[in-house]
């Protein structure tokens, strides 16, 4: 076989739409509109996305992940760290709807 055989496989496809240009910053949006929810539900927000976060990365780790590119990198590690949000989160939950019960009191 001769590399002029493979020639075909690196070429543009027309059929396929072309990259839109620029740059979206559609993480800015999203990591906005998280503030945004843990402001307003505070210590709710966080163990709801901790929980989210912790039944993602112990489904993962049974699937085989053991490094994560969190900057934690080891997937044991990363589940300590969200047990210990989730824990700290949900003794705030009291704390906080006090907070709220003396404001609107």
């Amino acid at each position: 076989m001769s590399a002029s055989e493979f020639l075909h496989l690196n070429q543009r496809d027309p059929s396929v739409p072309a990259p839109p240009g620029g740059f979206d910053p559609l993480r800015l949006c999203v990591f906005t509109t998280i503030a945004v929810i843990s402001a307003l539900l505070g210590p709710v927000a966080v163990a709801v996305f901790a929980g989210v976060a912790i039944a993602g990365y112990r489904a993962a780790r049974r699937g085989g992940l053991l490094r994560s590119r969190c900057k934690l990198g080891d997937t044991r590690v990363v589940l300590a760290y969200l047990w210990a949000v989730e824990v700290l989160a949900v003794v705030g939950i009291p704390f906080w709807v006090l907070l709220w019960v003396r404001v609107w009191s």
